[in-house]
């Protein structure tokens, strides 16, 4: 899904398993918008699945590693479907809408989460419908982001996060559902019709929202150290080496793979974790590249690099990366080789690189 006419030099890409816009004008200066003021950003590359019946929220407590049988109606949890060895199948966010739960995930694995879930219904009163194809969603971020939606038209409350609303909607969709996301950054969802799309998103151009494509989503994701399934988060990987504690809730009671992740909590942690490093200037950095650590006794290799950003930061381009280290090595402010550059380890998100493009704002400009 994609706005179409406009006024812009669009270049397409294909971004978790949809085609999107990559860039509208310039990647530097869209992610400046996401961080000084608000952009607006095509969603069509999320999926939704329902789930209805008298069984839904105890079946899917006992499929997911976030509490679904406390939920409130009206907000989400984030969450990961593991095996039963407790290795990462996709994540996604859990909506409870009162009658029915929404899973929102990535296109590019929602069919394996599916086929997942149809696996473990037997005798649960559950129907799962992939209605990916009757919703799309737009997101708008910045710190501008709610002035700008009420501006529209779109009349948003200040809402906690992961809080869905219906909003009154006088910017011409007739009906859509806003969600706050979970990111310390002011951001937002519009779920809404295909047909609705290109209205909304007109609106809120005109009341000041800058168009973002998704390779600036992506400097903002690697900056805030969100890490993304099928990149960063691979199903070899154990959900406390990922970090993302907002996925595990202990109190919850039996899921598939729980008995592994208690496991890991009881005995200690695991031996890798997920951070960032930063390197000066637009280092030869790549995904894939080993992270070696020198010590007294020599040279150790010590983790591994699963995504890179150039940002053009106040004080000149800076590389950021995310990967994993092992947890002794990956103390902030430790350097580390990584190819033939020095990195130093950071704590995430990396605001600091944020703040000082912020600052630098859209007045130097660089094409990714």
């Amino acid at each position: 899904m994609r706005p179409e006419n406009e006024m812009h030099t669009l270049v397409e890409t294909d971004y978790l398993g949809a085609t999107t816009t990559s860039r509208f004008t310039n990647t530097q200066a869209e992610f400046s918008a996401l961080v000084n003021g608000c952009g607006i950003y095509d969603l069509g590359f999320r999926a939704w699945i329902t789930l209805t019946g008298g069984d839904r929220v105890r079946w899917m407590n006992g499929m997911v590693t976030n509490n679904i049988r406390d939920l409130a109606v009206g907000y989400g949890v984030y969450a990961f479907l593991l095996n039963p060895q407790g290795r990462i199948l996709g994540d996604m966010y859990v909506y409870n809408q009162g009658e029915k739960l929404i899973v929102e995930t990535d296109r590019s694995h929602v069919e394996r989460i599916i086929a997942t879930f149809d696996h473990y219904i037997i005798m649960d009163d559950v129907e799962v419908a992939n209605i990916s194809e009757q919703q799309t969603a737009l997101g708008v971020a910045g710190p501008n982001a709610r002035a700008i939606l009420n501006k529209a038209g779109i009349e948003v409350p200040n809402l906690e996060p992961l809080q869905m609303i219906t909003p009154r909607c006088d910017c011409g969709c007739v009906q859509c559902t806003v969600i706050r996301e979970d990111s310390k950054q002011e951001s937002y969802e519009i779920w809404l019709a295909p047909q609705d799309v290109y209205k909304t998103w007109q609106a809120l151009i005109a009341a000041g929202a800058t168009p973002v494509g998704s390779e600036a989503l992506e400097l903002q994701r690697i900056v805030a150290g969100i890490p993304l399934y099928g990149i960063d988060i691979r199903e070899r990987d154990l959900p406390q080496e990922t970090e993302q504690t907002r996925a595990l809730n202990f109190n919850k009671g039996c899921y598939v793979g729980q008995e592994i992740v208690e496991r890991i909590r009881s005995r200690g942690n695991v031996h890798r974790k997920f951070t960032g490093f930063v390197a000066e200037g637009a280092a030869a950095i790549a995904a894939g590249d080993k992270i070696v650590a020198v010590e007294k006794s020599g040279e150790k290799e010590v983790g591994e690099v699963t995504s890179v950003a150039v940002l053009d930061a106040a004080s000149g381009q800076q590389t950021v990366a995310l990967g994993y280290i092992r947890r002794e090595v990956g103390v902030p402010g430790r350097e580390v080789q990584i190819g033939s550059v020095k990195a130093t380890v950071v704590q995430l998100p990396v605001e600091s690189i944020a703040t000082s493009r912020a600052e630098n704002s859209l007045s130097q400009p660089s094409v990714a």
